[in-house]
């Protein structure tokens, strides 16, 4: 019996491993273009490429509705988040302001260990973009980031960051795509980390501001699609 279980729990963990290998594989076709936003993504078609089961696809998708990259419409299928320029415009003017907001609360509230991980954080981007690791810095970003939230302790503005952060994913992970643009944002969040460390709450506030707005910049000046 306990081989039986131990048996189904390694099925499991493969399973889950195949998922996450499959999402990672469907985000680089999206923001390499492969797929483009407010395309419909075909089940089948994806299954029969990466050669895995249909139900390994439907989990990755999602994950990827979860985060943000994929949207599904009842009756008619899963598709890429679309953004048009007017409501990703409006969505970083908003983005900005929290996540000044954020940075400001963190400035007043941050504790001892919560400053040394986000160093720690800030030390493995660095580390992430020497490699040129896109995909690793941009899930050490979203701790960064994540990390800021908890010791901004604000629940409301947290809500309303992870929405916002939700629904311009495609653009980040564009973005951070980038050796240049990854550079630039590592250097911000060390903006951001000195005015936090420094207990400046206008400081973190002005450095978070710019941070997002720099990274719409930067968007904005490379080819896309959305």
């Amino acid at each position: 019996m306990a081989s039986k279980n131990i048996m189904q729990s390694l099925t499991i963990t493969r399973e889950k491993s195949l998922t996450v290998l499959v999402s990672e594989q469907i985000e680089r076709m999206i923001t390499t273009g492969i797929i483009k936003p407010g395309d419909r993504i075909n089940e089948k078609h994806l299954a029969d490429s990466l050669d895995v089961s249909r139900g390994i696809v439907r989990e990755a998708h999602r994950g990827l509705e979860r985060s943000g990259l994929l949207i599904s419409i009842p009756h008619k299928g899963v598709f890429v988040r679309q953004v048009s320029p007017k409501e990703l415009q409006e969505n970083t003017e908003i983005r900005a302001v929290i996540t000044g907001f954020i940075c400001a609360e963190a400035a007043k509230k941050i504790s001892p260990k919560q400053l040394e991980n986000l160093q720690e954080l800030i030390v493995a981007m660095d580390r992430h973009l020497a490699a040129d690791l896109f995909g690793e810095y941009y899930k050490t970003n979203i701790a960064f980031h994540d990390s800021l939230l908890d010791a901004a302790s604000h629940l409301r503005a947290a809500s309303i960051y992870n929405q916002l952060v939700a629904e311009s994913n495609l653009a980040r992970k564009i973005v951070l795509s980038n050796h240049d643009h990854m550079l630039a944002s590592n250097n911000e969040h060390k903006a951001i980390f000195k005015a936090v460390n420094s207990r400046d709450p206008e400081a973190a506030r002005q450095a978070g501001e710019s941070h997002v707005k720099q990274g719409y910049a930067r968007y904005s000046q490379q080819p896309h699609d959305s």
